[in-house]
């Protein structure tokens, strides 16, 4: 594996959040250039609050927008979850906003401050915002219950999308026309240019990349089950260059439907780049779209979206590789192994590979056939293994990483490159795991983020 690769572009994590911090602190400082007399300390409080949570809001569509120049070395998985995070933030201050211009009027009882809330809401000039936060709170509602709701994923996804667009829309409108602060043709400015690229970073996700895609279709060539509920399915493209990609990254699939349909899934690339132009992929079936992946014949029109994730060696320097796995989240783990084959990689390598049965296990003739070509050492786990079983029996736990860590030399490598994919609790108990046995964050690389 080429570890001189240029990184994916994009700003660091750190770099990331001073520029989302400094994007949702830019209204104070054009707001108090304006002066002008005091508006009271609630009112001030409660604009500037709004001001805030706003910008924030607005830059949430970059973060969200599958841009690699956003996510680029710190992950998408990374900007998705501070997405998620962020606009709990964004909620409870939005929340908050009309509710603090009531305060002053509580010194004369609650029904005081109820009568001056109802008469806000009702105002002609203030609907807009209205609207707004009480579509805000729908999209709130519908992020916390997602995987509880009756309808289907990309239902859902419409609805977010849609939803966003008019808080975007109605906010900017109540910001320019009711905002107290909306008449500084400055702070006007910053609203609309903020605004217009909201909405630009929807019309690319929506619109220009599904345009673009159409320019390079694929097709499926193969589509074989490849161990219990699992299936290989490989495209190829129809016309256009091959993909570029990295081992390890992940690519948003959509099979059969068009460029513009909302039914694409991620799902990690379990080929090397040495095996373009056609890409592979693993995929269980897992209760949802998937239960029906069996079922795709060869020659479906297939789209990629992508390459995705900073899952990968690129950039990383290491001479010597620990690979934990489990189920199919194993996927970009064969991927990465696949590439350091087809490059002869010349250094140290363990492979920590999870499942429940003998069944569920992917690619294990292959898996053997590269242990022997580079000096690699595999260890498959079960926790119901069958009778006979020679492999390890157990969990991911820290026992059972801790014991497969010693058995090259008695030693745990803590300055050894660690990459860890699967179930998210896997993934939590290996990295406490790790942590544990005195490898440093930084040594661990990692990929958490949940789509249906």
């Amino acid at each position: 594996m080429n570890t001189d690769t240029p990184r994916p572009p994009g700003p660091s994590a750190p770099a990331l959040l001073l520029l989302y911090a400094a994007l949702g602190l830019a209204p104070l400082p054009l707001a108090a250039l304006q002066g002008g007399a005091g508006r009271g300390f609630w009112r001030e409080l409660s604009s500037g609050l709004a001001m805030i949570a706003f910008a924030m809001l607005l830059a949430q569509f970059l973060l969200s927008g599958r841009f690699r120049r956003v996510s680029g070395r710190v992950g998408i998985d990374v900007t998705m979850r501070f997405h998620q995070l962020a606009a709990w933030g964004v909620f409870a201050f939005l929340l908050v906003h009309p509710l603090l211009y009531a305060v002053p009027a509580l010194g004369d009882g609650p029904g005081a401050a109820l009568s001056r809330l109802s008469g806000m809401f009702a105002a002609p000039g203030l609907r807009t915002g209205l609207v707004a936060w009480l579509v805000l709170i729908a999209l709130m509602a519908m992020g916390a219950w997602r995987d509880r709701l009756p309808f289907r994923y990309e239902a859902w996804r419409l609805g977010h999308g849609t939803g966003a667009a008019l808080i975007a829309i109605l906010g900017a409108h109540h910001a320019l026309a009711a905002g107290p602060y909306g008449a500084d043709p400055v702070l006007a400015g910053f609203w609309k240019v903020l605004a217009g690229i909201a909405l630009a970073s929807l019309a690319h996700v929506y619109l220009v990349k599904p345009m673009l895609q159409r320019r390079s279709p694929w097709r499926v060539t193969v589509n074989e089950p490849v161990a219990e509920r699992t299936w290989r399915v490989v495209v190829e493209p129809v016309r256009g260059p091959a993909f570029d990609f990295q081992a390890g990254q992940f690519a948003w699939l959509n099979l059969g439907h068009s460029s513009f349909s909302l039914v694409e899934h991620p799902f990690s690339m379990s080929s090397a780049p040495a095996d373009r132009p056609r890409v592979e992929f693993t995929i269980k079936q897992n209760g949802d779209f998937t239960d029906r992946i069996g079922e795709v014949p060869v020659g479906t029109t297939a789209w990629l979206d992508g390459p995705h994730g900073a899952f990968t060696l690129a950039g990383r320097d290491a001479t010597r590789l620990v690979l934990i796995g489990g189920g199919v989240g194993f996927a970009p783990v064969v991927g990465i192994l696949r590439a350091l084959r087809a490059e002869r990689w010349p250094h140290p390598v363990d492979v920590l590979y999870g499942n429940r049965a003998a069944t569920q296990i992917l690619y294990r003739d292959e898996l053997e056939a590269i242990a022997r070509e580079l000096d690699l050492r595999l260890h498959l786990v079960l926790s119901e293994p069958p009778a006979g079983w020679s492999g390890v029996t157990g969990v991911l736990d820290r026992e059972v990483v801790e014991t497969c860590l010693r058995a090259r030399d008695g030693h745990v490598h803590p300055d050894a490159l660690y990459f860890v994919c699967g179930p998210a609790p896997m993934m939590d108990a290996v990295e406490a795991a790790l942590s544990g046995l005195g490898v440093r964050d930084r040594n661990i690389v990692s990929e958490h983020f949940s789509y249906r």
